[in-house]
């Protein structure tokens, strides 16, 4: 526990030296620095920053020093971005000085087969008790105290002298994002601040030549910010560490894994992009399973599931409910839950009833099917959906819904998103949507269900592998007798 605490001056430091930090507005130093200027002088960095560099006096209007030894108070962290062949004596200085916490951007290590230079680095920095961070890393982006050493400038001038939003980041939200890629972890964020999808914490480790994915779960597990993790790796170091941490994690909050390097291939591309060493997959497959970790196909599926388990509780069964307004979609929906291992079955007499006396009364359209799926047909009304959503949640075989609704349809107005999400509110089993097409009103009514707390998606095959993750994490809870403990958290937070 103790070890755990010694990460959190990776995120909560009280003073930051920048180490190649410079006024080369094109090098990795100069957006680094200028990351921790732009939130300090916003008062979201409150800690004490330090420009290290011997050849300027000052940068962005801080007093520059030559090395670190020079700077007068204590360091907590420091951010290395120099050539890979001045890091060790940087790291002596850091010993020297007593640092806390290195994040090594510089690259030029493992990677390239420079292993003795990356050994040099970890004995001075475990003789001092410093933890590392990388080398050949992205670091860390909390945007809550301002730690941001992504080198990754927020806006870009293109060759047309326009200006243009580059690399935004996401909003905060409980989804902690742990990569062994950087550049993964780049479009990771592009594509949630595009999604308009929350994180709390982003760790880039790269080389992992200290601090490995099983030691950031670990900090993770008691971190109150962080709901669920995402995790992108090339291979796990210390696999039974792992296996003992991701246990203790899974037990309180999900975790979902992309495992690059399946092929042969892929582990040589693996070998040279972060040094590391793939082992077989199908035993990354049998330890994510015994960990109870979630394992995602690709990224698009990694991301769908980290949005699922976030924003919806676990179901405690594997029947799904399919409710549409269009019968193609909701026949592609079936097909993708039963070659994900999910079950749409006909519902029980006493549901059918209630769905004919709906019928009878012209509360639903006579021709409407009503067995699983549910297709309201291109006679939908937004009450129409309010009405068969909560008959459906009523169900106790139901353990869970895919609500397909296409905003195509002419009596279908925007007014049903709220009323199914009010409906939703009163259950605590989940639900995924899906409206399919990307013009303005299928992004709209996406984006308000989002908002709303049911995640959308744009297939039925995406909102069908999302409810996967979401029946395999009941699965697994239920297996360790927490299934209901777990939602009955979630339902109290959510509410």
């Amino acid at each position: 526990m103790e070890e755990t605490k010694r990460l959190d001056a990776f995120f909560n430091p009280c003073s930051v030296a920048v180490i190649g930090a410079t006024k080369k507005i094109d090098k990795a130093g100069h957006v680094i620095f200028k990351n921790f200027a732009y939130n300090k002088t916003r008062g979201v960095f409150k800690g004490a920053l330090y420009p290290v560099n011997p050849n300027e006096e000052s940068i962005l209007g801080f007093k520059c020093y030559p090395s670190i030894t020079e700077i007068p108070d204590e360091l907590d962290l420091i951010v290395v971005v120099v050539p890979a062949k001045i890091v060790p004596s940087i790291m002596e200085e850091a010993a020297t000085k007593r640092v806390k916490a290195a994040i090594i951007i510089s690259s030029g290590f493992k990677e390239i087969g420079n292993s003795e230079l990356e050994e040099q680095i970890v004995a001075t920095a475990r003789k001092a008790g410093i933890r590392i961070l990388g080398p050949n890393c992205l670091g860390v982006y909390y945007q809550k105290t301002g730690v941001d050493t992504l080198f990754l400038p927020e806006t870009k001038v293109l060759t047309t002298g326009d200006e243009v939003i580059a690399t935004p980041r996401p909003m905060i939200g409980d989804i902690a994002i742990v990569t062994q890629s950087g550049a993964f972890g780049v479009a990771a964020l592009d594509f949630l601040a595009g999604r308009q999808i929350g994180i709390s914490k982003f760790v880039s480790f790269g080389n992992k030549c200290d601090v490995t994915e099983s030691e950031m779960l670990h900090y993770l597990l008691y971190d109150n910010e962080t709901r669920v993790i995402l995790l992108y790796v090339e291979d796990i170091k210390y696999g039974r560490q792992f296996l003992n941490i991701a246990k203790e994690v899974t037990l309180k909050k999900p975790i979902v894994a992309l495992k690059a390097g399946r092929s042969a291939a892929g582990a040589r591309a693996a070998a040279s992009h972060t040094g590391a060493i793939a082992g077989s997959d199908r035993i990354y497959d049998a330890a994510f399973e015994q960990a109870g970790v979630i394992r995602a196909r690709d990224m698009e599926e990694f991301f769908d599931m980290g949005k699922a388990l976030a924003m919806q509780p676990p179901a405690l069964g594997r029947n799904i409910g399919i409710l549409t307004d269009a019968g193609g979609p909701g026949i592609m929906a079936v097909d993708e839950c039963e070659s994900n291992g999910l079950s749409v079955n006909r519902f029980s007499e006493e549901t059918l009833q209630k769905f004919q006396k709906l019928k009878d009364e012209g509360v639903l359209p006579k021709f409407a099917a009503t067995s699983n799926p549910v297709d309201l047909t291109g006679s939908v009304t937004d009450e129409m959906y309010e009405v068969a959503a909560d008959l459906m949640f009523q169900d106790p075989e139901v353990d869970g819904i895919i609500l397909l609704g296409l905003h195509h349809l002419p009596a279908l107005r925007e007014k049903y998103i709220e009323g199914v999400a009010h409906v939703a509110s009163k259950y605590s089993k989940p639900i995924v949507m899906c409206d399919i097409g990307e013009t303005e009103m299928a992004l709209y009514t996406r984006f308000r269900f989002d908002k709303l707390g049911i995640p959308a998606y744009p297939s039925p095959e995406d909102a069908a592998r999302a409810m996967k993750a979401l029946v395999s994490y009941g699965a697994y809870l239920k297996r360790n007798n927490l299934a209901e403990e777990y939602i009955s958290a979630f339902m109290k937070r959510k509410r």
